[in-house]
C-alpha cells in the first residue's frame, strides 16, 4: 500500500492511475487508493468530482453527499479506519470521466498545493476534526434540495472541499475558510428548503 497522499496533485494523480486500463473504477477502488489514516481524501474526493461536470448528472450530487455523509459519521465517532457498505464500495464510474475529471482538476490543483499548507495545525486535530464531521453532515443535508438547481449544490460541496483540503494539508486558515463557506452553503439550502415549503 502507498503512503496516504499529502496534497491535492497527489489525490489526482492516484485518480488517474487506478483509471489506467480499466473501463470502470469503483468507489472501492478509489477509497482504497487513498490509504486509511488520512480524512481528507475521503472527504476531498467526492466533492472535487462533483464540482467537476460529472456532478452535473442527475443524483450524482446526491449520490456524493451520501457517501461524503458517511465518511463524516464515522469521523465524528472517532473511527480510525474508513468504512463502506458493499453496496457502495460495488458504485462504478467510467475510468475515462475519472481521469477526464482529474485532468481537468489540475490546475486548481497546482494552486491549492502552492498556497494551502502546514498553517495553524492544531485546528486539524481533535476536537476541531469532529466540528468540521459534523458540519459536513449539515451541508450533506443541503444537497437534494439544492440538485434541483443547476450547479446550486456546488457551493456546500466546495465548503466540504475546502474541509478535506485543509485536514489533508494540515491547514487551520483553511478551516476557517471552510466554515465561512460552510454557512454560506447552509444559509443558501435553508433558504431554497424555505422557499418551497
Amino acid at each position: 500500500m502507498k503512503d496516504d497522499p499529502h496534497s491535492v496533485g497527489d489525490i489526482l494523480d492516484r485518480l488517474h492511475e487506478i483509471g489506467e486500463d480499466k473501463r470502470h473504477v469503483t468507489v472501492g477502488d478509489i477509497a482504497e487508493a487513498f490509504g486509511s489514516r488520512s480524512y481528507g481524501p475521503f472527504l476531498l474526493v467526492p466533492a472535487l468530482i462533483e464540482e467537476t461536470p460529472i456532478g452535473s448528472i442527475p443524483g450524482v450530487p446526491t449520490a456524493l453527499a451520501l457517501i461524503i455523509a458517511l465518511f463524516a459519521v464515522q469521523m465524528l465517532i472517532g473511527r480510525k479506519h474508513m468504512w463502506l457498505p458493499g453496496w457502495v464500495k460495488r458504485r462504478e464510474i467510467g475510468a475515462e470521466r475519472v481521469k477526464k475529471a482529474s485532468d481537468k482538476l489540475r490546475g486548481v490543483a497546482r494552486f491549492l498545493d502552492k498556497w494551502f499548507h502546514g498553517r495553524l495545525p492544531q485546528l486539524t486535530r481533535g476536537p476541531a476534526v469532529r466540528v468540521a464531521a459534523a458540519i459536513c453532515l449539515l451541508l450533506c443535508l443541503t444537497v437534494p434540495p439544492l440538485e434541483l438547481l443547476p450547479w446550486a449544490s456546488s457551493l456546500p460541496m466546495a465548503a466540504i472541499a475546502a474541509f478535506g483540503l485543509a485536514l489533508l494539508v494540515r491547514d487551520g486558515v483553511l478551516m476557517i475558510v471552510a466554515s465561512v463557506l460552510a454557512v454560506a452553503g447552509l444559509g443558501v439550502g435553508i433558504g431554497l428548503a424555505g422557499s418551497r415549503g
